[in-house]
């Protein structure tokens, strides 16, 4: 009977009709959940279109074919409602009141699930919940990450203090619920602060990661750790990348906004060499750690801004074949496309998490010598209005290059 009625309300769910999620509207994480999945990837297709007209036809949109349930990092915020029963979910929009989730279309159900448990032991284990207003309580946020492919478990107690009572008992009960949980770190919070996680960590349980397989390479994944939410879509998304790259063997390639090496790691196979470049120093530790996971041997990574790296090899007179760039939501400054130019790469692969920045930053390279061959939209957060995008861009024979 649960399972029919589950079923009945992911149907109903993107259906037009009625909504049975009660945090709609409330919570602000999906805005389309009354709008049907076919006419919110039909809507998406239309806005990239009508954007990059000026540049490119784009390929059809590539949607998801099981649009449900497919954030495999899940963030909960812990507090107490006026009865003062714990509640655990998401902050409303632009305010800290949390609006009670239990059970949410978008997050894995494991971590749902987990999350529903650590709410049910806090009384046994006479754990607080932290009030932002006093400072006092114990209990922030519980993070958890799931592996997509490997289906391990990462389960995160944000804490206000390192002391976590009867620690043991409280992991111990937590996996006889959850078995397949691989570890279990606290992380340390302390300040009056906006941000999830605080600066310190202590292992409770387990190797304090897990790991993923994304496009048939393994990627370590830390608390902090970047990795894509969606990893199902991320594999069309990084396979459109590789496809549009059209690597022979030959290249040098560039991984620019490297992160923990996953786009560089999987052009590796089909590439002579790469560069991995990233400002984080702790990305740049896990993208050497998965590079040698991997036996990945012809990459190299870097700790450096992007756009001076970029201007370092050309001054040094490096070739680069084809540069992978993934900016974050602002696109990429001015300065580092005018580093790129510099470069002068024969192809660009743009990865874009926001297609109006990405507009921009089109803009700006093909009035510097480059067109845009094609593109195509992802859906990596249905029932959200985010759409990612991929281009391809290459050096135009008509003009001359920037490159010595």
């Amino acid at each position: 009977m649960e399972k029919v009625e589950r079923n009945k309300k992911e149907n109903n769910a993107g259906s037009g009709g009625e909504i049975l999620c009660p945090a709609f509207k409330k919570c602000g994480g999906c805005q389309l959940l009354n709008i049907s999945y076919k006419k919110q990837v039909k809507n998406k297709q239309e806005q990239l279109s009508k954007l990059l007209k000026p540049y490119c036809r784009i390929e059809p949109f590539i949607g998801m074919e099981q649009p449900m349930h497919y954030r495999h990092k899940v963030n909960a915020a812990f507090d107490r409602d006026r009865r003062g029963n714990v509640i655990s979910g998401v902050y409303k929009e632009g305010t800290h009141i949390v609006v009670p989730v239990k059970n949410c279309f978008l997050e894995n159900e494991k971590a749902d699930a987990v999350i529903g448990t650590v709410r049910g032991l806090l009384k046994s284990f006479k754990i607080k919940t932290y009030d932002e207003d006093t400072g006092y309580g114990l209990l922030r946020h519980v993070m958890v990450r799931a592996g997509y492919a490997t289906g391990q478990i990462m389960v995160v107690l944000v804490l206000a203090s390192p002391i976590l009572p009867s620690k043991n008992n409280f992991v111990k009960a937590l996996r006889k619920e959850h078995p397949e949980i691989t570890t279990v770190i606290i992380n340390v919070n302390d300040k009056k602060t906006s941000m999830v996680l605080g600066d310190r960590e202590q292992v409770i349980y387990g190797p304090g990661y897990i790991e993923d397989v994304l496009c048939g390479k393994t990627f370590k994944i830390s608390p902090r750790s970047f990795y894509q939410v969606n990893p199902a879509q991320t594999q069309q998304l990084y396979g459109k990348a590789m496809e549009y790259a059209a690597l022979k063997g030959k290249e040098t390639v560039l991984d620019a906004y490297c992160g923990t090496g996953t786009i560089g790691l999987i052009a590796a196979d089909k590439a002579k060499r790469v560069i991995g470049v990233e400002l984080n120093k702790d990305a740049v530790k896990d993208a050497v750690v998965n590079a040698k996971r991997n036996q990945v041997s012809n990459i190299q990574f870097y700790q450096k801004d992007a756009g001076e790296f970029m201007v370092q090899l050309s001054e040094s007179g490096d070739k680069v074949d084809v540069v992978f760039m993934d900016p974050p939501r602002s696109g990429s400054d001015e300065r580092f496309l005018a580093s790129l130019i510099k470069l002068g790469p024969k192809k660009v692969v743009y990865v874009s998490c926001n297609p109006e920045t990405l507009v921009r930053d089109l803009k700006y390279l093909t009035a510097k010598g480059y067109q845009v061959k094609k593109g195509v939209g992802v859906d990596m957060f249905p029932f959200t209005v985010g759409i990612e995008a991929v281009c391809l861009l290459e050096k135009s024979e008509n003009r001359k290059g920037q490159r010595r």
